[in-house]
């Protein structure tokens, strides 16, 4: 930076200190200035210093940020390639952004760097990446979250993969001294810029590692402990994240822990999320004495997303997921969608389509950057779902009004859990290899969904349908009535069925006849049904496969049966909890005698509560909920039912 900059920046405080001061290392847990444990929930900015190319559709035909800027070039020329590279990043992440994070629950970012923002190739430094970051870190300590600073592509690149934007035609970071010791210069240089800040949650100073070293991983230790050295030298307050070798999974002989305020950095993808996958860690932890944090995780399904992090918090572990936006993808918080003319610039890159003219393709690419404002973005509010509130409850949430009488599209089924708020056999990635959604659109669930092309239809069906799997519904009924119930469905061959039950009760079957195809459309009667306004849950089961399904049509045909009527219980009542002892669900019933708010929760035998399982408005009558308890331990446990001013209590038992 330039003399009177670095002045500057180091005279006056970028921004006042928080009440609760720097983050620290307490032995096995990170706390804040008043000594309190605080969990890690991260972002990570991965895309903005370091576009890889699955993010841009590009992985193809382009990975490397160096590749990637290397077809920009060639396509528009350095001068408009210059001009879309300064939009993309103004764009990426602004102020909007982190407000936005922040509303959401996080509370820190994980910021990707590249060294070559930060310093030239000679080793000189460059303003860039320091007036980048201390944009971001006002915005962060506006918002009160912590920032955390992890140098993702090191001089050389420390990985032989495009997420170090590793370039073979030059020497890696281990291969060169030179690239070590710029590494360690880089760190000590941002130390000293970031020392006295408070916002700035700590230093991640090397992202995956991934070099056969040798022996025990003794280089990345030394080189460890040497950018540690150099960041103590001017900066003893924050917190160093240290990870280990082939991409944070392997810290053999990186112990003993070389310092007090450091903490175990790890990721964590297509894996299991029981016990046995964090053990090694969980034992890393107790014998040095020091913290864990997931620093990178994601890339799956949302039921992976609220297993992994259930697990993880049950553990005392902070984390940070993969990645603020990407082109094309549902998997994330915010997707960025193609245009037709990134799509052109797509296909000529692949190989299947005519060089388009540069003001074409610039026009696709300046597209593309305005679609990174948050703005612009579409919101996957399941993603978010998933990681906010699906690990502590199997409650099921709205996702559409789905107002009766009126069509109630299938892919709109509630937010929740597989097994509550649908069922599908294939719902995560846990083996490196599998695809939890055929799809791949709408939304990032085990459901299958793909694009329809029905009459009447809100642009998705449900596809790929196996016996067993089931969509729940949450259904808003504006008048009491009987309803008269059709589906829409597409039969490639007969012999399916459809199980349609309300509220919980007696499932009615109705079998499938073929069609012609699977997007040969008809409809399917399926009988009538009495319905009481108000909230009801509806769920569809499905038998057999063989079919599509677009829409449930709900319309109304006239007043309730007579003798139909519901009539309200006479008192409050709780049933015990069936099955009971359990493993790892339960379903819980209770009567209430008229409308009203109720809670369910589950508590410890020392009084915690640990469960929410409901919590809102429902109507008289007669109501079960399910209690997943799979990320509980066995035990004995109570539930409770409250309304009215009242409260219910029974005791169960989980079993594992």
């Amino acid at each position: 930076m330039k003399r009177f900059s670095i002045l500057l920046l180091l005279i006056l405080p970028l921004r006042s200190v928080p009440a609760e001061g720097f983050l620290t290392v307490s032995g096995k847990y990170i706390v804040d200035g008043s000594g309190n444990e605080i969990i890690l929930r991260g972002m990570g900015l991965g895309g903005w210093m370091l576009p890889e190319g699955y993010m841009f559709q590009m992985s193809a035909f382009a990975n490397a940020p160096w590749e990637i800027k290397a077809k920009v070039t060639e396509l528009v020329g350095a001068s408009n390639a210059a001009q879309f590279w300064q939009a993309f990043r103004s764009n990426f992440v602004r102020r909007q952004d982190i407000e936005r994070l922040a509303q959401l629950g996080f509370n820190s970012v994980r910021l990707a760097m590249h060294w070559e923002f930060y310093m030239n190739p000679d080793g000189t430094f460059r303003d860039e990446g320091f007036a980048i970051t201390d944009s971001l870190l006002q915005w962060c300590a506006d918002s009160k979250i912590y920032l955390i600073l992890d140098l993702h592509a090191a001089p050389g690149g420390q990985s032989a993969n495009n997420i170090s934007d590793y370039n073979p035609a030059y020497l890696s970071l281990w291969e060169s001294e030179a690239n070590k010791q710029g590494t360690i210069a880089l760190w000590k240089r941002l130390a000293e810029h970031y020392k006295d800040e408070p916002w700035i949650g700590g230093y991640d100073i090397l992202n995956e590692p991934a070099w056969n070293l040798p022996p025990n991983n003794q280089p990345l230790r030394d080189l460890s402990v040497a950018i540690t050295n150099a960041i103590r030298s001017v900066d003893t307050k924050h917190i160093i994240f240290v990870e280990g070798n082939w991409y944070a999974t392997d810290f053999n002989g990186m112990t003993p822990a070389w310092d007090a305020n450091m903490v175990w950095s790890f990721h964590k993808y297509w894996n299991s999320n029981d016990i046995g996958a964090i053990n090694y860690l969980l034992t890393l932890r107790n014998t040095t004495n020091r913290p864990l944090w997931l620093g990178e995780s994601g890339e799956n399904s949302n039921q992976w997303y609220a297993d992994c992090i259930a697990l993880l918090e049950a553990n005392k572990i902070g984390w940070a997921w993969w990645t603020l936006k990407k082109f094309g993808t549902i998997n994330g918080p915010f997707n960025v969608p193609l245009t037709a003319e990134y799509n052109g610039v797509l296909n000529y890159w692949k190989g299947t389509a005519a060089k388009p003219s540069v003001t074409y393709a610039m026009k696709g690419l300046m597209d593309m950057a305005e679609g990174l404002k948050l703005e612009n973005c579409v919101f996957n509010a399941g993603v978010i779902d998933a990681m906010m509130r699906q690990p502590f409850t199997a409650q099921t949430l709205p996702f559409a009004a789905n107002a009766i009488p009126g069509k109630i599209f299938l892919v709109n089924y509630d937010y929740g859990k597989n097994g509550y708020a649908y069922k599908d056999a294939v719902f995560a990635n846990t083996d490196n290899n599998s695809v939890w959604n055929n799809g791949w659109t709408y939304r990032n669930d085990g459901v299958d969904i793909e694009k329809c092309s029905d009459a009447v239809t809100n642009g998705y069906n449900v596809g790929w349908v196996e016996n067993g799997d089931f969509l729940h519904f949450t259904t808003d009924v504006q008048q009491s009535g009987k309803y008269a119930l059709t589906l829409r469905a597409a039969v490639n061959a007969g012999g399916g069925y459809v199980g349609l039950s309300w509220d919980g009760g007696a499932q009615a079957l109705t079998p499938l006849s073929a069609t012609g195809g699977w997007q040969s459309w008809a409809n399917v009667p399926l009988g009538t049904v009495d319905l009481p306004a108000g909230k009801h849950s509806l769920r569809l089961s499905f038998y057999y496969g063989g079919f599509n399904l677009n829409y449930l049509d709900v319309q109304y045909v006239g007043p309730m049966s007579a003798g139909e009527a519901v009539v309200p219980p006479s008192q409050f009542s709780l049933d015990q909890n069936f099955p009971n002892p359990f493993n790892p669900s339960t379903s819980i019933r209770f009567r209430i005698p008229s409308d009203g708010r109720v809670t369910v929760t589950v508590s410890d035998m020392l009084g915690r509560e640990v469960l929410t399982l409901a919590d809102g408005h429902r109507n008289a009558g007669e109501h079960t909920v399910r209690c997943d308890a799979s990320h509980l331990p066995s035990g004995v446990y109570w539930y409770s039912v409250r309304f009215g001013g009242e409260r219910l209590v029974r005791s169960f038992t989980l079993v594992k």
